[in-house]
Protein backbone atom coordinates (compact mmCIF):
# COMPACT_ATOMS: atom_id res chain seq x y z
CA UNK A 1 0.00 0.00 0.00
CA UNK A 2 1.00 3.49 -0.42
CA UNK A 3 2.54 4.54 2.55
CA UNK A 4 2.07 8.76 1.71
CA UNK A 5 -0.85 9.94 4.28
CA UNK A 6 -2.54 12.84 3.85
CA UNK A 7 -4.94 14.02 6.75
CA UNK A 8 -7.64 16.41 6.92
CA UNK A 9 -9.09 17.77 9.92
CA UNK A 10 -12.64 19.10 9.96
CA UNK A 11 -13.91 20.32 13.54
CA UNK A 12 -16.04 22.63 14.40
CA UNK A 13 -17.55 23.72 17.56
CA UNK A 14 -21.79 24.13 18.71
CA UNK A 15 -24.20 25.15 21.67
CA UNK A 16 -23.85 21.67 23.33
CA UNK A 17 -20.39 19.99 22.62
CA UNK A 18 -17.20 19.91 19.97
CA UNK A 19 -18.79 17.79 17.05
CA UNK A 20 -16.01 16.68 14.72
CA UNK A 21 -14.84 14.05 12.17
CA UNK A 22 -11.76 13.69 10.54
CA UNK A 23 -10.88 12.67 6.73
CA UNK A 24 -7.59 11.02 6.17
CA UNK A 25 -6.39 9.38 2.99
CA UNK A 26 -4.25 6.42 3.27
CA UNK A 27 -3.30 4.83 -0.61
CA UNK A 28 -6.39 5.06 -2.34
CA UNK A 29 -8.68 4.63 1.19
CA UNK A 30 -10.57 7.47 2.86
CA UNK A 31 -11.10 6.68 6.92
CA UNK A 32 -13.82 9.34 7.71
CA UNK A 33 -13.71 9.20 11.67
CA UNK A 34 -16.46 10.44 13.40
CA UNK A 35 -14.19 11.83 16.86
CA UNK A 36 -15.58 14.23 19.51
CA UNK A 37 -18.57 13.57 21.94
CA UNK A 38 -19.40 10.02 22.65
CA UNK A 39 -22.52 9.51 21.34
CA UNK A 40 -21.56 11.41 17.80
CA UNK A 41 -25.31 13.22 17.90
CA UNK A 42 -26.13 14.78 14.77
CA UNK A 43 -26.96 18.45 14.91
CA UNK A 44 -25.96 20.66 12.17
CA UNK A 45 -22.37 20.93 13.32
CA UNK A 46 -21.68 17.57 12.77
CA UNK A 47 -23.68 17.21 9.89
CA UNK A 48 -21.55 20.04 7.79
CA UNK A 49 -18.54 18.46 8.75
CA UNK A 50 -19.59 15.31 7.64
CA UNK A 51 -20.62 16.67 4.10
CA UNK A 52 -17.32 18.73 3.84
CA UNK A 53 -15.52 15.60 4.49
CA UNK A 54 -17.51 13.57 1.69
CA UNK A 55 -16.91 16.64 -0.61
CA UNK A 56 -13.10 16.59 0.02
CA UNK A 57 -12.74 13.03 -0.59
CA UNK A 58 -15.05 13.12 -3.87
CA UNK A 59 -13.10 15.95 -4.97
CA UNK A 60 -9.99 13.82 -4.70
CA UNK A 61 -11.59 10.90 -6.22
CA UNK A 62 -9.53 8.37 -8.39
CA UNK A 63 -9.64 4.71 -10.03
CA UNK A 64 -9.54 2.85 -6.98
CA UNK A 65 -11.05 4.92 -4.53
CA UNK A 66 -12.58 3.44 -1.59
CA UNK A 67 -14.35 5.60 1.67
CA UNK A 68 -14.32 4.10 4.99
CA UNK A 69 -16.45 5.57 7.76
CA UNK A 70 -16.43 4.52 11.68
CA UNK A 71 -16.67 6.20 14.87
CA UNK A 72 -14.85 6.46 18.21
CA UNK A 73 -16.82 5.52 21.56
CA UNK A 74 -19.42 3.60 22.50
CA UNK A 75 -21.47 4.72 19.96
CA UNK A 76 -21.56 4.99 15.91
CA UNK A 77 -23.93 7.43 15.87
CA UNK A 78 -26.92 7.67 18.21
CA UNK A 79 -28.95 9.53 16.16
CA UNK A 80 -30.14 13.55 15.87
CA UNK A 81 -28.83 15.99 18.81
CA UNK A 82 -32.26 15.93 20.35
CA UNK A 83 -30.94 18.06 23.42
CA UNK A 84 -29.81 20.68 20.92
CA UNK A 85 -33.07 21.00 19.49
CA UNK A 86 -34.94 21.50 23.20
CA UNK A 87 -32.43 24.01 24.48
CA UNK A 88 -34.80 25.95 21.58
CA UNK A 89 -37.64 25.60 23.79
CA UNK A 90 -40.95 25.83 22.22
CA UNK A 91 -38.54 26.48 18.92
CA UNK A 92 -37.65 22.95 19.79
CA UNK A 93 -39.85 20.80 16.96
CA UNK A 94 -38.25 23.58 14.27
CA UNK A 95 -34.79 22.98 15.04
CA UNK A 96 -35.56 19.13 14.64
CA UNK A 97 -37.03 19.25 11.67
CA UNK A 98 -33.99 21.68 10.51
CA UNK A 99 -31.75 19.15 11.53
CA UNK A 100 -33.77 16.40 9.39
CA UNK A 101 -33.34 18.60 6.04
CA UNK A 102 -29.91 19.23 6.98
CA UNK A 103 -29.04 15.45 7.04
CA UNK A 104 -30.96 14.51 3.76
CA UNK A 105 -28.07 15.66 1.58
CA UNK A 106 -25.45 13.54 3.55
CA UNK A 107 -27.56 10.81 2.58
CA UNK A 108 -27.16 11.87 -0.88
CA UNK A 109 -23.64 12.38 -0.95
CA UNK A 110 -23.15 8.98 0.03
CA UNK A 111 -25.84 7.31 -2.30
CA UNK A 112 -24.07 9.47 -5.47
CA UNK A 113 -20.40 9.36 -3.99
CA UNK A 114 -17.70 7.80 -6.85
CA UNK A 115 -16.27 5.47 -4.72
CA UNK A 116 -17.05 2.16 -2.89
CA UNK A 117 -18.30 2.79 0.86
CA UNK A 118 -17.72 0.75 3.99
CA UNK A 119 -19.11 1.79 7.22
CA UNK A 120 -17.37 -0.05 10.31
CA UNK A 121 -20.04 0.11 13.09
CA UNK A 122 -17.90 0.24 16.10
CA UNK A 123 -20.62 0.90 18.31
CA UNK A 124 -24.49 2.04 18.68
CA UNK A 125 -26.27 2.86 15.60
CA UNK A 126 -29.59 4.30 16.34
CA UNK A 127 -32.51 6.36 14.29
CA UNK A 128 -30.51 8.95 12.13
CA UNK A 129 -27.20 7.05 12.90
CA UNK A 130 -28.49 3.75 11.43
CA UNK A 131 -29.48 5.78 8.50
CA UNK A 132 -25.85 6.92 7.98
CA UNK A 133 -24.78 3.72 8.22
CA UNK A 134 -27.28 2.15 6.26
CA UNK A 135 -26.14 4.57 3.45
CA UNK A 136 -22.88 2.73 3.06
CA UNK A 137 -22.53 0.27 0.05
CA UNK A 138 -21.14 -2.23 2.76
CA UNK A 139 -22.14 -1.97 6.65
CA UNK A 140 -19.55 -4.29 9.19
CA UNK A 141 -21.05 -4.65 12.85
CA UNK A 142 -19.09 -5.41 15.96
CA UNK A 143 -20.76 -8.57 17.89
CA UNK A 144 -19.50 -7.61 20.72
CA UNK A 145 -21.15 -4.66 21.91
CA UNK A 146 -23.50 -2.71 19.67
CA UNK A 147 -26.97 -2.12 18.18
CA UNK A 148 -29.04 -0.78 14.98
CA UNK A 149 -32.07 0.56 16.63
CA UNK A 150 -34.87 3.13 14.92
CA UNK A 151 -36.09 4.54 18.04
CA UNK A 152 -39.20 6.73 16.79
CA UNK A 153 -41.39 4.39 17.65
CA UNK A 154 -40.19 4.63 20.92
CA UNK A 155 -40.06 8.73 21.02
CA UNK A 156 -43.28 9.26 19.10
CA UNK A 157 -41.60 10.51 15.96
CA UNK A 158 -42.84 9.13 11.91
CA UNK A 159 -40.33 8.41 9.79
CA UNK A 160 -38.91 11.39 7.03
CA UNK A 161 -39.74 10.04 3.82
CA UNK A 162 -35.90 9.31 2.55
CA UNK A 163 -35.25 7.36 5.99
CA UNK A 164 -38.46 5.08 4.69
CA UNK A 165 -37.12 4.94 1.25
CA UNK A 166 -33.52 4.03 2.29
CA UNK A 167 -34.80 1.16 4.53
CA UNK A 168 -37.12 -0.14 1.66
CA UNK A 169 -34.53 -0.10 -0.80
CA UNK A 170 -31.94 -1.63 1.43
CA UNK A 171 -33.38 -4.34 3.31
CA UNK A 172 -35.19 -6.59 1.08
CA UNK A 173 -37.14 -8.37 4.08
CA UNK A 174 -40.32 -7.32 5.19
CA UNK A 175 -40.25 -9.26 8.84
CA UNK A 176 -36.73 -7.51 8.74
CA UNK A 177 -38.53 -4.22 8.15
CA UNK A 178 -41.38 -4.76 10.41
CA UNK A 179 -39.04 -5.90 13.54
CA UNK A 180 -37.05 -2.60 12.57
CA UNK A 181 -39.38 -0.04 12.46
CA UNK A 182 -42.65 -1.40 13.81
CA UNK A 183 -41.22 -3.19 16.90
CA UNK A 184 -38.43 -0.82 17.70
CA UNK A 185 -36.27 -3.85 18.21
CA UNK A 186 -32.76 -3.27 19.36
CA UNK A 187 -31.09 -5.48 16.41
CA UNK A 188 -27.55 -6.95 17.29
CA UNK A 189 -24.92 -8.10 15.00
CA UNK A 190 -25.64 -11.77 14.75
CA UNK A 191 -29.12 -11.01 14.44
CA UNK A 192 -28.39 -7.98 11.45
CA UNK A 193 -26.47 -10.17 9.49
CA UNK A 194 -29.26 -12.63 10.09
CA UNK A 195 -31.66 -9.77 9.08
CA UNK A 196 -29.60 -9.45 5.89
CA UNK A 197 -29.39 -5.39 7.68
CA UNK A 198 -25.79 -5.72 8.12
CA UNK A 199 -23.11 -8.02 6.23
CA UNK A 200 -20.83 -9.19 8.37
CA UNK A 201 -20.18 -9.45 12.41
CA UNK A 202 -16.93 -9.29 14.00
CA UNK A 203 -15.68 -9.94 17.69
CA UNK A 204 -14.94 -6.56 18.75
CA UNK A 205 -14.72 -2.73 17.06
CA UNK A 206 -10.99 -3.23 15.87
CA UNK A 207 -11.41 -6.79 14.42
CA UNK A 208 -14.64 -4.75 12.36
CA UNK A 209 -12.45 -2.22 11.46
CA UNK A 210 -9.92 -4.57 10.62
CA UNK A 211 -11.93 -6.64 8.23
CA UNK A 212 -13.43 -2.80 6.26
CA UNK A 213 -10.17 -2.16 5.64
CA UNK A 214 -9.62 -5.85 3.99
CA UNK A 215 -12.04 -5.06 2.33
CA UNK A 216 -11.62 -1.63 1.29
CA UNK A 217 -7.94 -2.88 -0.30
CA UNK A 218 -9.75 -5.41 -2.54
CA UNK A 219 -12.52 -2.91 -3.73
CA UNK A 220 -9.74 -0.29 -4.51
CA UNK A 221 -7.56 -2.80 -6.56
CA UNK A 222 -10.46 -3.39 -9.11
CA UNK A 223 -9.64 0.36 -10.10
CA UNK A 224 -13.13 1.26 -10.88
CA UNK A 225 -14.26 4.59 -12.61
CA UNK A 226 -15.96 6.67 -9.80
CA UNK A 227 -18.26 8.38 -11.62
CA UNK A 228 -19.50 4.78 -13.61
CA UNK A 229 -19.80 3.02 -9.55
CA UNK A 230 -21.56 6.29 -8.55
CA UNK A 231 -24.46 6.18 -11.15
CA UNK A 232 -24.62 2.25 -11.27
CA UNK A 233 -25.17 2.53 -7.33
CA UNK A 234 -28.13 5.08 -7.86
CA UNK A 235 -29.82 3.04 -10.38
CA UNK A 236 -30.07 0.33 -7.84
CA UNK A 237 -31.84 2.81 -5.56
CA UNK A 238 -34.66 4.28 -7.50
CA UNK A 239 -37.04 5.60 -5.16
CA UNK A 240 -34.40 6.38 -2.91
CA UNK A 241 -32.79 8.75 -5.86
CA UNK A 242 -36.06 10.31 -6.46
CA UNK A 243 -36.97 11.32 -2.56
CA UNK A 244 -33.53 12.86 -2.68
CA UNK A 245 -33.66 14.54 -5.78
CA UNK A 246 -30.92 12.67 -7.81
CA UNK A 247 -30.57 12.19 -10.96
CA UNK A 248 -29.33 9.19 -12.83
CA UNK A 249 -26.91 10.29 -15.82
CA UNK A 250 -25.52 8.31 -18.69
CA UNK A 251 -21.44 6.82 -18.40
CA UNK A 252 -19.94 5.84 -21.04
CA UNK A 253 -16.52 4.30 -21.87
CA UNK A 254 -14.24 6.59 -23.84
CA UNK A 255 -13.79 3.78 -26.52
CA UNK A 256 -14.52 0.40 -26.70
Amino acid sequence: MDQKVRVFYISAVCTTATAMCTLEKRGNIFYLTLTGDDEHRLNPTLISSIRSALAEAGSQSVPGSVLITTAQGKFFSNGFDLKWAQKAGSDSMARLEHMVELFKPVVADLISLPMPTIAAVTGHAAAAGFILAMSHDYVLMRRDRGVMYMSELDIGMTLPDYFTALIRSKIGSDSARRGLVLRAAKIKAEEAVEMGIVDSAHDNGEEAVEAAVRLGEQLSKRKWDGAVYGELRKSLHPETCGVLGLVNKEVLPSRL
